[in-house]
Formats: C-alpha cells, sequence, structure tokens
C-alpha cells in the first residue's frame, strides 16, 4: 500500500478501506486539470499543520461535492519539504487522527494539488506569478508560524523582487497582481497568533511602503493594497496540536501494509513524513472578509463569523479555556518530576487543580463567543486533549518563557474580576499558580533533586530575586517575594495592590517548607476548593 498507487489504474480501493483508510471521493486528476487552469487558493507554508488541517478540511469539502477547486501549496522556508514530502508521493499524504482512547483514524489527503518552491531561483516562481495574475485566484493563506512575518530594514532595502524573507517575496506576487488589474484578493493568516491578520498586514504594508519611498513602485499599489474593497487581512483563530510522527503511529502503519511510513528530517531540521499525525480536536473560526469569494472550508468545519467573534475565541482559550491550564500544569509537573502532559493528567490532584482552575475561577470572566460553548471547550481540553497518549508534550516545552505567558493567561482574568468587582477571595487556584512560580524558579523538584528551567528571557533576573530563599529552612526572610510580585511586566499588574499578594505569599512558604510540600501544598488546595 502506497500512495502513488492511489493516482494509478487498478487500485483496490476496497483493501484500503477494509483496513480503515478513507480514499478520496473525488476525480483527482480533474481537480488538478482544473486547478491548473483556474486557481482559487494558494497556501504559504507546507508544513505538518497544513496537511492536518486547511488541506485536510478542503479535502472533506472536495468529498462533500461542495467545491471542484484544490489548493496549491508553496513553501517559502525549508524547500526540501517540497522535494522530499509532496513530490515523491504525487501531492498525496495520509492524515492519521489520534484518538484519546489510543486508536488511530487514517484518511488520504489528496486537496494538493501542486507544491511549488517559492523563491525566485526556481521555476515555480514563474508559475506563482502566473497564478497571482489570475483573476481566480480569491486567497492566500498561511502557516508559517508567527516568526515567519518577520521583516528588517536589511530586507527592506533588497527592494522589489530581492527580499529574502517570506512576506516580501509574497508583497512581490502582490504586486503582480496589482499590475494585472488591481484584482481582487484576502490574505488569511491562518498561523496561531493573536490577531493573525494585523501581522501579515504591518509586515505588506511595511514592503510596499518601502518599494514605493525607494520608486520601485507606484503609489497605486499602496493604495490598492489598503483599500478593503480589493484587497482584505482576516483574522482567525486555530487550534490544533500536530506533533512530530509518532513511533507507534508508523508501527501500526506498517502493521496495515502501509509503506510510505519513513521519517523525514531536512537539513533545516524539519521533522516530517509522508503521514502527518495529529489530535482530532480541531478548531478554526475565520473572520468572514473575502472579496472574490472563499473556499467552502465550513463544509468541513471552519466556523465563518465576525472579527468581534474570532477575537473573543481568542480571548477564551488564550486567558481561559486552554493555555492557563497548560501553564498551571507546566509549573507543578516539572516540580513533580513530569515529562508528558497526558501522564500529569492522570494525577488526581493536578487533574483536579486544571478543572477546577478553568470551570471555577476563570469561568466566571468569559465571554461566550456564540460560535463556540466555552463549557463544552474546557471539556473537550480536560477529557480528550489533555489525557491524549499520542501527544508527546511535555510540561518543560510549555514551561519555556513563562515569564512572558503570565501576564495575558492570568493577568487578564485578575483584571476583569477586579473590574467587574467580584469576589477576590474565590481566587484560590490563580494565586496558588502564581506561588508555584516562585518555587519553580529554584530549579528543584518536590524530592530535592534539581531539574533546569526551561529556557525564558527573564529567567536569570527572576531567579536572582528568589536567590535567598532556600527549600526546607525554616524562619527564613521571604520579603524579596515583595519585588517579584509587585512586577507588572510579569504578571501584568501588581498582585499587591490588587489584594492577592499577602495569599500568594503565604502560599509560597508552603510550598517552600521542605521535600514534599510542594505535593503537600497542591493538594490541600485543589481538595479544599
Amino acid at each position: 500500500m502506497k500512495l502513488t498507487d492511489i493516482l494509478k489504474g487498478g487500485l483496490d480501493a476496497a483493501a484500503w478501506e477494509r483496513k480503515g483508510y478513507q480514499l478520496p471521493r473525488f476525480d483527482i486528476k480533474a481537480l488538478r486539470e482544473k486547478t491548473f487552469r483556474e486557481p482559487t487558493w494558494v497556501h504559504f507554508g507546507g508544513g505538518n499543520i497544513f496537511r492536518a488541517f486547511p488541506a485536510s478540511i478542503l479535502n472533506d469539502a472536495l468529498n462533500a461535492g461542495a467545491c471542484d477547486r484544490g489548493v496549491i501549496v508553496a513553501e517559502t522556508f525549508d524547500f526540501e519539504v517540497i522535494d522530499k514530502v509532496y513530490l515523491p508521493y504525487d501531492n498525496l499524504s495520509l492524515s492519521v487522527s489520534l484518538c484519546p482512547d489510543g486508536s488511530i483514524g487514517k484518511k488520504v489527503i489528496a486537496s494538493v494539488t501542486e507544491a511549488l518552491k517559492a523563491d525566485y531561483a526556481f521555476p515555480d516562481w514563474q508559475r506563482l506569478v502566473d497564478i497571482f495574475r489570475s483573476p481566480s485566484l480569491q486567497m492566500i493563506s498561511f502557516t508559517i508560524t508567527e516568526k515567519g512575518y518577520g521583516f528588517n530594514e536589511a530586507d527592506l532595502s533588497r527592494g522589489l523582487g530581492k527580499a529574502v524573507f517570506a512576506l516580501g517575496k509574497v508583497t512581490a506576487l502582490l504586486y503582480e497582481r496589482y499590475q494585472a488589474g488591481q484584482l481582487p484578493l484576502t490574505v488569511q493568516s491562518m498561523d496561531n497568533c493573536s490577531h493573525n491578520g494585523d501581522k501579515v498586514k504591518a509586515g505588506v504594508f511595511a514592503y510596499a511602503q518601502r518599494w514605493v519611498a525607494d520608486g520601485m513602485a507606484p503609489q497605486g499599489f499602496l493604495d490598492y493594497l489598503q483599500d478593503a474593497r480589493k484587497v482584505t487581512f482576516p483574522w482567525s483563530m486555530i487550534d490544533k496540536i500536530t506533533p512530530r510522527p509518532h513511533q507507534k503511529v508508523k508501527e501500526l502503519l506498517e502493521a496495515d501494509g502501509f509503506e510510505d511510513n519513513n521519517y523525514i528530517e531536512t537539513e533545516k531540521h524539519t521533522f516530517t513524513a509522508p503521514f502527518v499525525n495529529s489530535e482530532e480536536v480541531q478548531y478554526l473560526v475565520i473572520e468572514d472578509n473575502y472579496t472574490n469569494g472563499r473556499p467552502p472550508l465550513e463544509t468541513g468545519g471552519a466556523l465563518y463569523t465576525t472579527r468581534d467573534t474570532v477575537d473573543k475565541v481568542e480571548t477564551m482559550k488564550v486567558t481561559t479555556c486552554l493555555n492557563p491550564l497548560h501553564t498551571a500544569m507546566s509549573i507543578y509537573g516539572c516540580m513533580l518530576g513530569y515529562t508528558l502532559i497526558s501522564a500529569e493528567m492522570k494525577d488526581d490532584d493536578i487533574r483536579a487543580f486544571v478543572q477546577k482552575l478553568g470551570y471555577i475561577e476563570a469561568m466566571p470572566v468569559v465571554t461566550d463567543p456564540g460560535v463556540l460553548n466555552p463549557y463544552e471547550f474546557i471539556g473537550a481540553v480536560i477529557n480528550r486533549r489533555l489525557p491524549n497518549p499520542f501527544m508527546p508534550d511535555a510540561p518543560q516545552r510549555i514551561a519555556m518563557d513563562t515569564s512572558q505567558k503570565l501576564p495575558i493567561r492570568f493577568g487578564e482574568t485578575i483584571k476583569k474580576y477586579i473590574a467587574r468587582g467580584l469576589d477576590m477571595s474565590n481566587l484560590v487556584l490563580i494565586p496558588l499558580t502564581l506561588a508555584g512560580y516562585a518555587r519553580y524558579l529554584k530549579g528543584i523538584q518536590d524530592d530535592g533533586t534539581p531539574f533546569e528551567p526551561s529556557p525564558d528571557p527573564l529567567l536569570e533576573q527572576l531567579q536572582a530575586i528568589v536567590a535567598p530563599l532556600e527549600v526546607g529552612k525554616p524562619n527564613q526572610d521571604y520579603s524579596c517575594l515583595k519585588e517579584l510580585y509587585s512586577r507588572v511586566d510579569v504578571f501584568g499588574l501588581n498582585l499587591y495592590e490588587a489584594g492577592l499578594g499577602e495569599q500568594i505569599e503565604g502560599m509560597v512558604r508552603e510550598l517552600y517548607a521542605g521535600p514534599g510540600a510542594v505535593r503537600a501544598t497542591l493538594h490541600k488546595y485543589v481538595t479544599r476548593r
């Protein structure tokens, strides 16, 4: 069983389906021919998340007969991905859904019709120019990570047609569309960062403004990009975990007789395979603001709505229903010696910790976005996502840059309590999380063995504040905590002015009492709550 068998005559489809593989129910060759002539969607970033999510839900729409055009993928960073993941397999891939019960779902993705290298050095560039000049093009989208939207003075100064960064190349292609008649287009980020459409827009405008200022492009080009009747930059919220290819998945596919299960690591350290494995739970909420039509991704599960609703969903996720739970687990998981989030969820204290933190303390300040129910969202996180044995996520990874996350993940909730006049005495587990951070910074597990706190831009600075404290030292001076918990840059507000400083200090004293104090303190507060 190979992916390349699918486009050959005589495929034994029944044999694939007996083993649980969902095959495309549309004419792949006809799809490719029509998409080549009349392209509607180009996606920048050919990584795992693209194949597991945007390409997969388009595949669902194609299976349902809701559309007749595929997606063209363009890679801006790691061109080996095109050479090793797409072209050898006829641009087909296998999407594997990782279910919490340990089973997997298997779906062949055939919605990708072309795979191109987005760089002037390759013949593919001319194909991209032709696509951008096509009146049928509706949308370009991105999963290139937040870093991919970066630009600097050096790249801006290289000029039109010479930029190295992704958005410089994209802006050059947008110039082609402008020259072809100021054709309408939507520029859609699908990256996991807040207000992602604005990040794309900022980069595109920066290049266009510089090229206009340097006389390389006319003012009309910038006017075209800034005309929301012609070009839009909608926001979206995406949420789906897509880890590296999993060894157990590889073994399960081998047992089926599926041969395309080799691991691929590129020179740029992209870890991938002909198959992509991901959690079954997924969310894609998109601002419905398109100037030239769009693919019917709602058929595959995307939710189209207003910008304000996208923002509410993002806020719900980041400040209440997911990210705060992850951070709380990471702080205490590191101190209790855990290396897997899924293993933490088997710990009664930690499970109760995140359940009560989300449902009881954070939920009162959540604004229901309407398109997703906050209680159901948290339920999926706690019961299906965090316990998933396939998810190799570690508290050590999630604990990276914690000082940068605390203001949003906890500070915003505390601010809402204050603004709405809610009873601050109801906050117990959020203060416990913040108290745990002062203990985490010591780099000593609950059993007394050392651990290396995860990388963080403020790590050394914050560790210096708690340096006078020792685990197990009686009657020590905790006054250094005033300096820590009054830092607005770390917690989003002065916790003493918020009325929580002394409460948190008391919890820190308990956590520093000696070996076993972390477990004892955690158990005390989660069972009391």
